[in-house]
């Protein structure tokens, strides 16, 4: 039998919520907006499917350079080359610096 290879195949782990942070995210989360430049972490949100980025780039820092919809246009580098996503903003978080 075949392995499956659909798009969150992989994360059990990754996408877990802890038992008390189960549930609906809050709607301010949904609601924030990003500035362009601005610094980003993808925090991958399980609970939402819409507008989440591919599971590698969880955990990645990059930059704001647009916003698609109310979805963001994120830069982020993969190795040695940079990738953009487009991920919505209950999968990004802003970067404390």
């Amino acid at each position: 039998m075949q392995k499956s290879e659909g798009f969150r195949s992989g994360t059990r782990y990754k996408l877990k919520k802890h038992p008390r942070a189960k549930g609906l995210y809050p709607i301010t989360r949904a609601l924030k907006q990003f500035e362009n430049g601005q610094t980003v972490h993808v925090i991958l949100d399980p609970s939402v499917q819409k507008g989440m980025p591919h599971p590698k780039f969880h955990g990645k820092t990059g930059k704001i350079i647009g916003q698609r919809g109310s979805s963001f246009i994120v830069e982020v580098k993969d190795g040695h080359a940079t990738k953009e996503i487009i991920a919505r903003p209950q999968h990004l978080r802003e970067c404390k610096n």
